[in-house]
């Protein structure tokens, strides 16, 4: 080999491993809701995130930027508010993380999917990242920012997290809406107008169905589990509090829309054993086309799931145990392509 394709081949090949990730014949497997922090005891810089997707045959996973970090923190029970936020401050974070994740998905040889085009190349097996964010602060400005979010690439967005926001009412905390607001409805219309695929996952019951209600494409619940009765409220422990109402998730899905179940080992068990157990209770409780991966990683104590590895462990599972293939290929991906396709297409 010459010195000049030898140059080539050697730029070429950190590239090599992400057009790989999904092998011939092998389910692909997408995720609702991952995390990537650029700080902490995990930094992105030490979790190669092409390794790490490869390594499952990931392809279309969900990087979720925490829109109200720095207004968060970690107090006994769970995480808290702390101040307010003021002015342009929650769209100037989102504008530079967005930026710094944007890097680090090309540095990786990755793709970042934008369009129903992008969904589709990402079930073939060439491996996508879909920018979602965490709590829609940044509205507080307007549901105007919403424009500026989708000019970042961002194609997911939750309107609610930890702290208190103009939009809706959360799951941990006192209701102090009473639901969705109209703020909140004129976010939910903005993104059905451009694409976005909008996210209730953190939203209050009243605040979910509110949102059900009004929606003209599917919605979904990226991360958490279903309680199987009962009604889960903000008194209880966060882990508890933090569960769907079988009704609402019944509701998500009777919209077409899909709930994907979050790793946290309190709630789901700390094994890819037991995930796969609760995976496919959740399928048997609102339907197997409206379940997927959510697995919330890197930002739970004690997961179920770690690595994209650890997802493929699950799909093997599921085989092992004779569960149909178009059933597992439902749940490993095409349940969360079908509506990410559905909500990229503009609803006006």
């Amino acid at each position: 080999m010459d010195r000049r394709k030898f140059l080539i081949a050697s730029l070429a090949a950190p590239f090599a491993l992400p057009l790989r990730a999904s092998a011939k014949g092998q389910i692909p497997i997408g995720d609702m809701h991952f995390h990537l922090f650029f700080i902490g005891p995990k930094p992105a810089r030490t979790q190669p995130l092409a390794k790490n997707m490869a390594s499952g045959g990931a392809t279309l996973v969900s990087w979720s930027i925490v829109g109200d970090m720095p207004w968060l923190k970690i107090a006994p029970g769970g995480f808290k508010q702390k101040g307010a936020p003021a002015g342009d401050a929650p769209a100037v974070w989102l504008r530079d993380e967005t930026i710094r994740v944007v890097r680090h998905i090309d540095s990786q040889g990755l793709r970042i999917a934008r369009t129903p085009v992008d969904v589709d190349r990402a079930l073939a097996g060439e491996p996508h990242v879909v920018l979602s964010v965490e709590g829609a602060t940044f509205t507080d400005l307007g549901a105007k920012q919403v424009d500026v979010a989708y000019s970042l690439g961002i194609r997911q967005i939750q309107l609610v997290h930890y702290i208190r926001n103009p939009l809706a009412d959360i799951q941990t905390s006192k209701p102090w809406h009473d639901g969705l607001t109209s703020a909140g409805l004129d976010v939910l219309h903005a993104c059905e107008r451009l694409g976005v695929l909008v996210d209730l996952a953190h939203c209050s019951d009243a605040a979910a169905r509110d949102a059900l209600s009004q929606a003209k494409a599917p919605l979904i619940w990226s991360h958490g589990s279903v309680a199987p009765a009962g009604r889960p409220n903000w008194k209880m422990p966060v882990w508890k509090a933090r569960k769907l109402q079988l009704e609402t998730a019944r509701m998500i899905a009777a919209k077409g829309g899909v709930v994907g179940l979050w790793g946290l080992g309190a709630d789901v068990g700390a094994s890819v054993e037991r995930y796969a157990d609760r995976l496919l209770e959740m399928a048997d409780m609102i339907g197997e086309d409206h379940v997927a991966f959510g697995s919330d990683m890197n930002a739970l104590a004690r997961p179920a799931l770690s690595r994209f590895s650890d997802h493929r462990r699950v799909v093997e599972i599921m085989a092992k145990r004779n569960v149909p293939e178009a059933k597992i290929r439902k749940i490993a991906i095409e349940n969360y392509a079908r509506v990410l396709k559905q909500a990229m297409t503009p609803h006006r």
